[in-house]
């Protein structure tokens, strides 16, 4: 039989980091099957690393997912492992990075610190928590050990939360923002398709759409695929990576074009 799944996200880039994790997951649960999620998130981001595990999270089996994008590291900042109602298992720093993707499993049903130190590596760093408390940890949680043996219960309150803006259907319009800019300068906005609908009726190839951002307005088409329009145009469409609603230009960086940073305010009306 398969062996238990290990999901794994960071910003550790192309070094040797993530590979050296693997190593640290494989020595103590030889039977795991690691899945690389992402180790190309923005250094630093947080927020970049908690919209791309929890679009992710809907499309795995249930599992352990080790998460690891800690500008903190080494601070008092807490580890933590979190069981998400689903009953998926989550290991990483305490900075909001595990929050959406656990609610996008139902929600938090139990939350521990990591203080057994027999579940760590005989040696923790101060600035390489992945290797050698959070990669431990997955791969003994993934081995069977109970959750209730990595440390004490944390009331999931306590935890540092993140949330993204969400869309709201206001004045025949629909506000909502800039959630995620991927590495093609698309804009991942807050929101379904079915938001857009609300205001406007079905989503139609062609139909038109009034886009304010910094106060200016540009007229910008819904079409099902880039290919809807010419090199160079912009256009709405719905998000096939992760669901939700995008702006794009055809070819080129939709977020260099505007000028579109994270939190920016969209609004989207019919024309």
């Amino acid at each position: 039989m398969a062996g238990p799944l290990i999901s794994f996200l960071s910003d550790f880039g192309g070094e040797s980091a993530p590979a050296v994790c693997r190593g640290v997951l494989w020595s103590i649960c030889p039977e795991a099957r690691i899945l690389d999620l992402n180790h190309n998130v923005r250094k630093y981001a947080v927020r970049d690393g908690a919209f791309l595990l929890s679009r992710a999270m809907p499309y795995l089996p249930v599992g352990v997912h080790l998460a690891v994008v800690d500008p903190g590291v080494g601070t008092r900042r807490r580890p933590v492992a979190v069981r998400a109602a689903r009953g998926d298992l989550f290991v990483g720093p305490d900075n909001g990075l595990l929050q959406p993707a656990v609610r996008a499993l139902g929600g938090i049903a139990e939350a521990r610190e990591l203080m057994e130190r027999n579940l760590f590596l005989p040696e923790v760093s101060s600035t390489f928590h992945g290797r050698d408390v959070f990669a431990p940890v997955a791969a003994h949680l993934a081995s069977g050990v109970p959750l209730e043996q990595v440390g004490p219960a944390l009331d999931p309150a306590e935890l540092v939360d993140l949330r993204f803006p969400e869309a709201i259907v206001s004045d025949g319009g629909l506000d909502t923002a800039v959630l995620y800019i991927d590495s093609f300068g698309n804009a991942r906005l807050g929101g379904q398709p079915t938001d857009l609908e609300a205001v406007g009726g079905p989503l139609v190839e062609g139909r038109r759409y009034r886009v304010v951002i910094r106060g200016a307005a540009i007229v910008v088409p819904w079409h099902a695929t880039f290919g809807g329009v010419p090199p160079g145009d912009p256009l709405l469409y719905e998000d096939a990576d992760y669901g939700g609603l995008g702006l794009a230009t055809n070819q080129a960086s939709a977020a260099e074009r505007f000028g579109l940073d994270l939190d920016m305010p969209v609004r989207i009306e019919p024309v």
